[in-house]
């Protein structure tokens, strides 16, 4: 029965209550650090943009960043916070400098909220501003006060210093990813030339802004050297590769715009309208951006982001006063790219000689593609290869719900999916046996191999990923070697024709307990041989261990546990350092010295298992192309 709805059901929340009853709102998800957009990264942003945003406005040339464990510190030199406003900007709700666009004029935060969210979801949060010799200091607990006093600091430069301390009871047991940290870091240098950012002691610089991000993405491997283009509130670098896709760095007031926006649709629009200007030609849109590898900086008054954790530009103007978005851009890449080329004919030449290619190929395979099409669409009448979720057949307005597609093979192992998971939303692509090697091949054969046409059909990503079906796609293969090698051969064909699919973060790896420890009462899945030989302490020596070599092993009723929201899931990822090429070449081509050595040198990984599992030696030396694939897909991964 429902309760009565009287005066007294009505609650006014405190700032700091709302923010921690519904952190999503202002953080996005929270997650653990594993993930490069989990909310811990969001507060380190919110807090460090101010700095930056100090910096465009000619204030301070040094940002000092420390991160020790769960402790973040971060110090600028501009104006400093003023000490009679310092706790009304740190803890009530839009409040801020921001609103005078004189004072801030192209700034990322302009709601007044982000530092707010970030004080009330930390169990410490420090603000110090100094300012002409005096400073003011005020600590807060999950938004609350518990200190706050004026300070004599003679000896300091004027700025800003905070340092807080994540919630523990909110994202858990969580740990910041260097490597995150840094790519953050990197991106903040290369957008504000002559800011040093001293992360951990180390400074990162940057000379050539865009130029100076692009070359660390490359890898030798461009067909021409990048074109660096720049003026009054933009900056392009672009170039082509040798690869598939589409590969972009976007960003808005210094903010990475992972999500693209408004910006980059306009860029991508004005690339290919001035290209064809340029050669009087109407090449097709894809066989120009075919292998692009661009970054794009917009600088934006008052800019609207899709959500607080602004990924996603919204704007359509440049200002209140300004052109749009969509002119500005192109009109400055209309003419700066047209002059470019026309200045430059070796690289316009590059850039004819690789739309041509890209042509020719899709003529290629044009024919080959019509019939796939037919294939894929009869296949989808009667296909047992995919069992869809209820949400893309069901009401419009539940398409936006996170969907999910398992790649299984073997009927076993997809039929334990299918019966155990979440209909709604999982959908299941089952394999028949193991993947083509699709290195060095060419794209021809995604349609020609019918397990490939399939699977991109499923996917819906044969012109690009903007329309992928699923959110997840997720490797879900049995925990031996032959499982392994089916993950590498899939990670291969990801990286060779769809890498914004890695790139965009979409694919995963299932990860599915090796180990059943129970007595009578309890019951603890093991993913590790060192959780297992816990649980073994824990639960007593006469627990009952049971090894699962299979999927297909785990009952549906278990299986529930392994696919449902506490669900196990490896990001697919490339980092800074990978470079696409490099890494099928050296994994997936000939068996050079190098890779000789550095299967040597992993072989205990596989020496463990075997003993573990209390196998005779003779068995490690089974098939060397099995425990290739073991050792390549653990390094690859």
């Amino acid at each position: 029965m429902d309760g009565i709805y009287s005066e007294d059901s009505i609650r006014t929340l405190e700032w700091n209550e709302h923010i921690r009853l519904r952190p999503g709102m202002y953080v996005g998800k929270l997650g653990d650090g594993v993930q490069p957009d989990d909310g811990i990264y969001v507060l380190l942003k919110e807090v460090f943009d101010n700095s930056v945003d100090e910096f465009m406005m000619g204030n301070g040339r040094t940002i000092t960043l420390d991160i020790s464990e769960s402790s973040v510190v971060v110090r600028d030199y501009g104006r400093g916070i003023p000490l009679g406003k310092l706790v009304d900007v740190s803890s009530k709700m839009n409040t801020g400098a921001k609103y005078d666009s004189k004072v801030f004029k192209k700034s990322v935060g302009l709601n007044g909220v982000g530092i707010k969210a970030v004080n009330a979801l930390s169990t410490t949060f420090r603000i110090q501003s100094f300012r002409e010799g005096k400073s003011k200091l005020v600590e807060y607990s999950r938004g609350n006060i518990v200190n706050q006093q004026d300070i004599d600091t003679p000896s300091e430069r004027n700025g800003t210093l905070v340092e807080f301390i994540p919630d523990d009871t909110l994202f858990g047991n969580f740990e910041y990813q260097n490597e995150y940290i840094e790519t953050m870091v990197r991106n903040y240098s290369h957008l504000n030339t002559g800011l040093t950012i001293k992360y951990n002691g180390v400074p990162f610089v940057s000379k050539n802004g865009l130029l100076d991000l692009l070359n660390e993405k490359l890898s030798g491997k461009e067909l021409y050297p990048p074109i660096h283009l720049k003026g009054p509130d933009i900056e392009i670098a672009i170039t082509h590769g040798v690869g598939y896709g589409e590969d972009y760095y976007a960003f808005v007031n210094g903010q990475h715009t992972t999500q693209g926006g408004t910006h980059l649709t306009a860029f991508r629009e004005a690339l290919v309208k001035t290209v064809r200007d340029f050669y009087k030609k109407d090449f097709d849109a894809s066989d120009i951006r075919t292998s692009i590898i661009a970054s794009i900086s917009v600088r934006v008054e008052e800019p609207v982001f899709e959500s607080q954790t602004k990924t996603k530009l919204g704007s359509r103007d440049m200002g209140p006063d300004g052109p749009s978005v969509r002119q500005f851009i192109g009109d400055f890449v209309r003419t700066s790219l047209d002059n470019y080329l026309h200045k430059s004919p070796e690289t316009a030449d590059a850039i004819q000689r690789k739309i041509l290619e890209s042509e020719k190929e899709r003529k290629a395979i044009s024919g080959i593609k019509k019939l796939a099409r037919e294939r894929a669409k009869k296949a989808s009448l009667h296909n047992k290869k995919l069992r869809d979720c209820r949400v893309h057949y069901g009401d419009k307005n539940e398409l936006n719900m996170d969907t999910t597609l398992f790649i299984t093979e073997g009927d076993s192992a997809s039929g334990s999916i299918t019966k155990s998971r979440d209909v709604k939303t999982q959908a299941v692509f089952s394999l028949k046996g193991k993947p083509l090697n699709s290195y060095g091949l060419t794209k021809k054969v995604v349609y020609e191999n019918e397990e490939f046409n399939l699977l991109q059909a499923a996917l819906n990503i044969e012109e690009d990923i903007e329309n992928i079906r699923y959110n997840k796609v997720v490797i879900a293969t049995d925990a031996d070697v032959d499982g392994m090698h089916i993950r590498l051969l899939l990670i291969t064909f990801f990286l060779q024709f769809f890498p914004d699919l890695i790139r965009q973060e979409h694919l995963f790896i299932l990860q599915t307990p090796l180990f059943r420890v129970r007595n009578k009462k309890t019951t603890k899945y093991c993913y590790s041989i060192d959780e297992k030989e816990k649980a073994v302490k824990q639960l007593g020596s006469t627990a009952e261990i049971t090894r699962f070599k299979g999927l297909g092993e785990i009952s549906p009723d278990e299986f529930k546990n392994f696919i449902g929201k506490d669900m196990r899931l490896d990001p697919v990822r490339l980092t800074n350092k990978d470079q696409i090429a490099d890494l099928l070449s050296f994994y997936m081509g000939k068996n050079t010295p190098e890779r000789q050595e550095f299967i040597i040198n992993n072989l205990k990984i596989e020496l463990d298992l075997l003993e573990e599992e209390k196998v005779e030696k003779k068995v490690i030396n089974k098939t060397e192309t099995k425990t290739e694939a073991k050792v390549e897909e653990t390094a690859a991964v």
